[in-house]
This record gives C-alpha cells, structure tokens and sequence, in this order.
C-alpha cells in the first residue's frame, strides 16, 4: 500500500509554519534540513516536523494540503497542539547537528 503524508514545519514552538505533501516523510524531511530547495522553508529555517497525517488516497492528501494552508494560522496551531502540545520533533530520525545523549 502507498502512503502519503501531509505534513506541518516550524523553525521553533509557535514559530512560522509551513503545510506541505509527500509520498515519502523521511525523504522529503531531508530534502528540507538539507537545504535542496531554494524557497520558503529554506528562507526561514522550516525543518521541525510538528504535525502529519499519513492517507494511502492521493487525492485526499493533497485535498487535505489545500485545506490546511487555507486554515487561519490560530487553527493550525490547534491542530499541532491537539496531538504534540510541546512542539516536539516528530521525525523517524534526528536532526542533523542535534545533539543526542549517551548513557
């Protein structure tokens, strides 16, 4: 089965917001924090996913991408809030140059 994600960047907590959709998360988020498109999320820094949704109907995910960028910024900070109220990294791997901890 095909997944599709739609997905929700900041650059920090309650920082700028970027609404995107992809057939792959994990590739897609490396795209992003490696700076291989010049744009938006690259200007301001956007690689903290805080929010996706995972869909196998094409269609319905990029209905669903519409939907959210036409969301006032206030109902998207609801959204995030409802499922990660801390703003946490909600990516299958680190971010690069992040620190991580050794026991």
């Amino acid at each position: 089965m095909k997944s599709y994600f739609v997905y929700i960047l900041t650059n920090q907590s309650r920082g700028t917001l970027y609404v995107g959709v992809t057939n792959d998360l994990e590739r897609r988020l490396a795209e992003h924090r490696e700076g291989l498109n010049s744009g938006f999320t690259k200007k301001y820094g956007l690689d903290v996913l805080v929010y996706f949704e995972e869909t196998s109907d094409i269609e319905a995910a990029i209905l669903r991408e519409k939907q959210l960028k036409n969301w006032r910024r206030q109902w998207k900070i609801n959204l995030i809030e409802t499922t990660n109220s801390e703003w946490k990294d909600l990516s299958p791997r680190p971010r690069m140059g992040a620190e991580t901890s050794s026991a």
